[in-house]
């Protein structure tokens, strides 16, 4: 491969990663056909990306990123490598749960960079059930309001039984 070549696969890998905030690396060797055309297109439907990826290119770019954490990924780049960028975290990881549960051999996660945080090995479970930050923030709203709303919940509580102990008193009377 022509250096020409190579520095702008890596250009484009770098562009990528800019682009998309999170990203897991896989191994997709062994599927058939039939099963990367399904995978393929399961990743679009998601907006997930997958690029298949040479391991010295991407060890090129990894290297050339400033965050250490990152780096660490490396130990990953062993045998046939994809990438799957994405926006939301979780995405390929439940994309993959399903693929398994279909009868799939792989993808196999293998490494990912999830949301700042590096995973190293199979934590498919760990990674489909991260939650977006707006779903995190929305949880926490929700928290919030809870007390609020037992607290309004028992004020009109009050006001209600109130208004019934003054009529029993009044018809009483």
């Amino acid at each position: 491969m022509k250096k020409e070549l190579k520095n702008q696969i890596i250009e484009n890998i770098s562009a990528d990663l800019k682009a998309y905030p999170n990203f897991y690396i896989t191994d997709i060797a062994g599927l058939n056909a039939e099963q990367t055309s399904k995978l393929r297109r399961e990743c679009f439907g998601q907006g997930v990306k997958l690029v298949v990826v040479k391991n010295t290119l991407f060890e090129h770019v990894l290297n050339g990123m400033e965050n250490e954490e990152i780096k660490s990924l490396e130990q990953t780049l062993v045998g046939n490598t994809a990438i799957m960028y994405t926006n939301v975290p979780s995405a390929p990881g439940k994309l993959i749960k399903k693929l398994l549960k279909e009868g799939f051999s792989k993808p196999v996660v293998k490494g990912a960079y999830v949301q700042d945080c590096v995973f190293v090995g199979d934590c498919l479970n760990e990674l489909a059930a991260i939650k977006t930050k707006e779903e995190l923030i929305g949880d926490i709203i929700t928290l919030l309001q809870s007390p609020a709303r037992n607290v309004v919940s028992a004020l009109e509580n009050a006001c209600e039984g109130k208004s019934e102990d003054d009529k029993i008193a009044t018809t009483k009377e």
